[in-house]
């Protein structure tokens, strides 16, 4: 499987978690670098660490914009993180044992994100927008406030 190309098509348009999906095919593209150019067992066991360990990070930050925003189908939304982090565990695992799995854990990570990100987090996008419209709107009233009391 070649290099994941990022493409305006996987934008939720939610900056934050842009950067975050972007950072996670940087990881994979790391995966796949290791692994086609010869690096130790050593470097590829590293890399598959940073990046489990950077998009549970990631799934926990997305999990709990969600929650915030009320999101309905948080809680389905978790459970699908929750099966994909039990299967990249057992790749860990596997690889642990000395199994080569780098390239299949490369193919799913390609394809799992691309499906995950264009289905499942399409569908939370208007929720956490609208969550952070209010904040936004409710920061900017505060902010003319509290410059008017401190004349700012």
């Amino acid at each position: 499987m070649a290099r994941m190309t990022w493409s305006t098509e996987l934008d939720t348009g939610i900056d934050v978690i842009d950067k975050q999906h972007r950072r996670i095919v940087d990881y994979i593209n790391l995966l796949h670098d290791a692994r086609t150019s010869g690096h130790s067992r050593e470097d590829v066991s590293k890399v598959i660490d940073e990046l489990i360990d950077y998009t549970l990070s990631h799934f926990a930050f997305e999990e709990s914009m969600q929650e915030d925003s009320n999101y309905p189908f948080f809680k389905a939304h978790k459970k699908v993180h929750e099966l994909f982090t039990k299967r990249v565990g057992d790749f860990r695992t596997r690889f642990a044992m000395g199994e080569d799995v780098a390239e299949e854990l490369n193919h799913l990570l390609v394809t799992w994100l691309f499906n995950h990100i264009k289905r499942d987090d399409a569908d939370y996008v208007g929720a956490v927008k609208a969550n952070l419209s209010q904040h936004d709107a409710f920061v900017a009233k505060k902010r003319g406030f509290f410059g008017r009391l401190f004349g700012g």
